[in-house]
């Protein structure tokens, strides 16, 4: 089981440069999950590829119910004190820290390729194209 953070989730639903990364961390660690803000910042990502006309409402509608059900049951509460923390501490976003307060609250790894994160939390956030090497 690991955490992933939102990127790797888009990468592996949206075909593109991302996608064989994503894939590849998957066949590794099949087990993915994540915070429930999550949610938000996907469908942020699908809002930006149907404003650049990449994909229509209908099918970014699809794309994201589509990743909303593969997710279901992996989706964790993170306490705010421990992300404030972290963030704090770190001088990361928030947001970035609300997967790293999840890595941490489970003992297992965060895969990412924020390099703000990764050089912030090197003990448990592990770099993409390394994860599983």
């Amino acid at each position: 089981m690991i955490v992933v953070d939102t990127n790797l989730v888009v990468y592996l639903f949206v075909q593109g440069k991302g996608t064989s990364r994503a894939e590849s961390v998957l066949a590794k660690d099949g087990v993915w999950v994540v915070p429930w803000l999550w949610r938000s910042e996907f469908r942020n990502c699908v809002v930006g590829l149907i404003r650049r006309g990449e994909m229509s409402l209908e099918d970014g509608i699809l794309l994201a119910e589509e990743a909303e059900n593969w997710m279901e049951g992996r989706e964790y509460t993170v306490h705010t004190a421990h992300v404030m923390e972290l963030s704090l501490a770190s001088h990361c976003s928030a947001y970035d820290c609300e997967f790293v307060a999840l890595a941490e609250d489970l003992r297992i790894p965060l895969v990412t390729a924020d390099r703000q994160v990764l050089r912030a939390f090197p003990s448990i956030a592990k770099a993409v194209d390394r994860f599983g090497v």
